[in-house]
């Protein structure tokens, strides 16, 4: 940047100016004398009479000629005289006529001073600089400077050159330059800024955004201060005087051609020993000296990882596999599991079926869990082969991610690398002799473990359990939900209706422990017959007759009007005692159903009521 003189260096400059006009004024008063002295004869005689009039009489004349010193000419003196100070100025700027404000002009140091230098740039006066612009190096008079015309008077007169504008104007123009040539130039980061930072180009300053320092992520802005290194100027602006840097460009070209060197070197099949340089989600970045290659995720280990990081570390230095490269797009696939061989190979000698093997459960889904049985070797326990005897809705039931467990390998597909393995063929299966324990149609006693809408399931014994289904717990109820008359935990006599060794499947029945009432139902009620009864429950419907046997009869109300069902509701009432005529027998809805003379009834209730009124 340009230095102003301050007032204290104008004042110096003022005071050297005044010496060399005081100088100049005893140069033209010589020559005044040297004029004079061609009229001196005619004036020297009036002169010394003058002084003896003055010497005699004591008195002065001031408008004497010799007093006021007043100088006279000719017509023709006086043109000669003009003319001749015209050519004086001529020549004083006709030296300076191709230099002008604001030009960068060369100049030598004829004086020094403490606080200024004196530059002779080929004008009558010397200009001033201030020694401040200088900076460390020393002028010595007969030097050589360039310089830079700030103005030709100030308002004392002095011409006002400097040196620190024209060093700045001359590599101004030479950035423009190289602007325009694409050529790189050498700097050095001084501070940092918002948004980035600034560089010294000695002594123009250029601006290096954030983005442009360099082509890898930055973390910390402060290590780059002081750095010395080249730049590429991307944006020039003359109007504002502003200039826009990029070091990551330069970078990236060099990047670019190391990459192309080392492309050219890789081949499929290369071991490296390489460094790791970042770890993402997905798998880690190597560095191969100049381009990153990628370590998947699914390429570290035969094995299941949840996360690179558990496998490797940020600046580790291991060795990597190519697997694939494309130098088109500079990509080069790596992989660290390729350097074992794979585990999969001579599966079936390693795990044979029918063997017993241990392993980790290192998963669970719903339909079971995968145990690791080595690093990338992994079998499946289906929910279907975890237990004999207990139904498994999920592998959380029995076990947790973590645990080991011991299993006989069932299959083993190495085409599709797949292992089936089970837990519950490790223990006898009670069902192989189910038959010989539980005939058809014995009667066992069990306990209720659990109820569903369509049945109960009745344990009867540990890992033995069976069904009875809601149309198998009476003959006479239609039971709509099994808690309607059992409950979790009761004991119950049931009879085996039906048994499957093969699918596990045993069929029970409660109602079938005690005869079936029905069968003879015909004989007891016949159509026609009159019973006597009692009421037990009575509806819009009918009412509810107590018969033997828990079966239940019925009086059909279809035949009444309302008014009518009303009145009779009021006669049947429960624990109303009657004869009824059987009508028919209804096995499906499980009743009896009878008749009656409804106006016998009604009768009765209207005479009751009218002996009431009486």
């Amino acid at each position: 940047m340009i230095n102003d003189n301050k007032d204290n260096l104008k004042d110096n400059q003022e005071q050297e100016i005044e010496n060399q006009i005081e100088e100049s004024t005893v140069e033209e008063n010589s020559e005044n004398t040297a004029t004079n002295d061609i009229v001196a004869d005619d004036q020297k005689e009036e002169s010394i009479s003058t002084k003896k009039a003055s010497k005699k009489n004591d008195m002065i004349n001031y408008l004497d000629k010799s007093i006021i010193n007043i100088k006279q000419y000719e017509y023709d003196e006086l043109d000669n005289i003009a003319e001749s100070q015209s050519n004086d100025n001529s020549e004083i700027y006709e030296s300076g006529l191709d230099k002008k404000e604001k030009d960068v002009v060369q100049g030598k140091i004829v004086r020094v001073t403490d606080r200024d230098v004196f530059v002779d740039i080929g004008f009558k006066s010397e200009g001033i600089i201030s020694k401040s612009e200088f900076h460390s190096s020393v002028p010595m008079v007969g030097d050589e400077v360039d310089v830079f015309i700030i103005s030709f008077e100030d308002r004392k007169g002095n011409l006002i050159l400097s040196r620190e504008k024209a060093q700045f104007m001359l590599k101004w123009d030479k950035l423009r330059q190289q602007f325009e040539d694409s050529e790189i130039i050498t700097g050095k980061i001084v501070r940092r800024i918002k948004g980035g930072m600034i560089v010294d180009l000695d002594p123009v300053q250029g601006f290096l955004p954030g983005s442009q320092i360099d082509i890898k992520p930055i973390t910390n802005f402060d290590e780059y201060v002081g750095m010395e290194s080249d730049f590429k100027i991307v944006k020039f602006n003359e109007l504002r005087q502003n200039i826009v840097l990029s070091r990551k460009e330069i970078l990236a070209n060099d990047l670019d051609d190391r990459r192309k060197e080392i492309m050219e070197k890789l081949k499929v099949g290369d071991i490296l020993e390489r460094t790791v340089k970042n770890i993402t989600d997905f798998g880690a970045f190597i560095d191969l000296g100049g381009i990153d290659g990628l370590l998947h995720i699914t390429d570290i280990t035969w094995g299941r990882i949840n996360h690179p990081s558990e496998k490797l570390n940020i600046g580790e230095t291991i060795q990597v596999k190519i697997i694939d490269y494309d130098p088109e797009t500079v990509r080069v696939s790596l992989g660290l599991k390729q350097l074992q061989s794979e585990p999969w190979d001579g599966i079936e000698d390693k795990y044979p079926i029918n063997s017993t093997v241990k392993g980790k459960v290192v998963n669970m889904m719903k339909y079971g869990a995968f145990v690791e049985l080595e690093e990338g070797v992994e079998g499946l326990v289906h929910v279907s082969e975890m237990s004999w005897t207990r139904h498994i809705k999920h592998p959380t039931d029995l076990f947790k991610i973590g645990d080991t467990l011991e299993a006989k390998v069932l299959t083993v597909e190495s085409d599709d690398k797949k292992i089936s393995l089970g837990i519950k063929q490790l223990q006898d299966n009670p069902w192989d002799k189910i038959e010989e324990k539980y005939e058809v149609d014995s009667i066992h006693e069990g306990i209720v473990k659990n109820l569903t809408q369509y049945g109960a399931f009745v344990q009867l014994e540990e890992g033995v359990d069976g069904l009875v289904h809601i149309s198998d717990m009476s003959w006479t109820e239609i039971v709509k939900h099994p808690k309607d008359v059992l409950n979790k935990g009761d004991k119950v006599k049931i009879k085996i209706l039906d048994l499957s060794n093969k699918d596990h499947k045993l069929s029970l029945g409660i109602k079938q422990v005690s005869e079936n009432p029905w069968e003879n139902i015909g004989d007891l009620y016949q159509s026609g017959s009159k019973v006597k009864t009692k009421i037990i429950e009575i509806s819009d419907k009918g009412a509810k007759l107590e018969l033997k046997n828990g079966i239940e009869g019925i009086i059909l109300f279809k035949s009444l009007s309302k008014d009518e069902k009303k009145e009779i509701k009021e006669v049947f009432i429960p624990e109303f005692e009657l004869e009824a005529t059987v009508q028919e027998v209804d096995e499906e809805l499980k009743k009896v159903i009878f008749i009656v003379d409804f106006s016998e009834f009604m009768n009765n209730s209207s005479d009751e009521s009218n002996d009431t009124e009486e």
